[in-house]
């Protein structure tokens, strides 16, 4: 019961109680041990007027106790819910408890991340609309953060983040660029899938100004882009920065070399490769691959000369054979995916 009601109840109740004893006119009463001399109907509301005021003391004592205790709850509540929302966006964070019976459990959400695997009603609005927005990117739709005040809840590593960033990669191309012009702002995961997506939709020209941010196989990916109607806008200048730039292996260059006989001339592929095989052994394979192709078994013989005679054994042996008999082609003798289980072929 409130305590204005009780209050109201209980001295109405005893003005009752003293208006009816004082009709009955029973007169005074002179109490010897303090001296006093009172109307009967005093004497018979004082008990009452005292448990009445013992009463209200007792009420405000645990009535306040009770609010403090409530205030400690409601405080509790708001730090749990904080570290609710916390770790529901995987940014778990300390939160500090007085009620000892939430402390004991609600303590592990600072250490803890929570996965949702269904929709929860009945949240508090703010969890309610965490919660939504981090379905809608599971989901794979991209949320504006920025523009939904969500910006700073998210730290960079965050799984979460990561995967916005991912959802909007596929929908927006000027982000995919971003990604690649400032590639350190963003996980790994994210420059590999922007690097991905933009190797898959643009040309070299394009592609140029990002060589050093190429890595082997989605240069390769653009080079079997490239088809009989469309080159991609590839030249022997920009190959060779993305040669530069990139840590190619034996194999890598036979691939380029594979292409790239196609849609240069041989004049300038052989020149080509003859410089990637001054600065990169490694190159020398795909270098003599492509006096084979274009049949320069002159050049091949000064150039095995100049090596080792247990350097490119193969080679060697296609050579022989081309010089008895003139029909054979190295793909007759020798498997091109094979050609660098070896360094040099031995």
């Amino acid at each position: 019961m409130r305590l204005g009601l009780y209050t109201f109840a209980a001295l109405t109740l005893i003005a009752l109680i003293g208006a009816f004893v004082y009709t009955l006119e029973l007169g005074t009463y002179r109490l010897e041990l303090l001296n006093i001399s009172l109307p009967i109907s005093v004497w018979v509301i004082l008990p009452a007027l005292l448990l009445f005021l013992f009463t209200v003391v007792h009420m405000l004592f645990y009535g306040t106790k009770n609010y403090f205790q409530l205030k400690k709850w409601t405080r509790d509540s708001e730090h749990l819910e904080n570290a609710l929302y916390w770790s529901l966006a995987n940014e778990p964070k300390e939160e500090k408890y007085v009620m000892p019976e939430i402390k004991s459990s609600a303590s592990l959400l600072s250490k803890a991340s929570l996965t949702m695997s269904d929709n929860v009603e009945g949240l508090s609005p703010r969890l309610a609309r965490l919660a939504n927005y981090i379905q809608k990117i599971k989901n794979g739709e991209y949320i504006d953060l920025k523009e939904n005040k969500l910006s700073k809840v998210f730290n960079d590593g965050n799984p979460i983040l990561i995967q916005n960033r991912l959802n909007r990669l596929e929908s927006d191309d000027k982000f995919v660029e971003d990604v690649m012009r400032a590639t350190t702002s963003y996980s790994k995961a994210v420059q590999a899938e922007a690097l991905r997506i933009f190797a898959s939709k643009v040309d070299f020209v394009q592609a140029r100004k990002y060589a050093k941010v190429f890595d082997v196989e989605n240069f390769m990916v653009m080079l079997n882009r490239i088809n009989q109607d469309d080159n991609l806008n590839l030249s022997s200048d920009i190959l060779t920065e993305f040669v530069d730039a990139l840590e190619l292996k034996c194999a890598d260059y036979i691939k380029i070399a594979v292409i790239t006989k196609k849609y240069f001339k041989p004049e300038e592929n052989l020149l080509l490769f003859r410089e990637y095989q001054a600065k990169d052994e490694k190159a020398q394979n795909a270098y003599l691959y492509l006096l084979f192709e274009y049949e320069l078994l002159d050049q091949v013989s000064t150039y095995l000369d100049e090596h080792e005679e247990d350097d490119f054994i193969k080679f060697r042996a296609l050579y022989t054979l081309k010089k008895e008999h003139n029909g054979y082609q190295l793909e007759d003798i020798i498997d091109i995916d094979s050609l660098c289980q070896t360094n040099k072929l031995y």
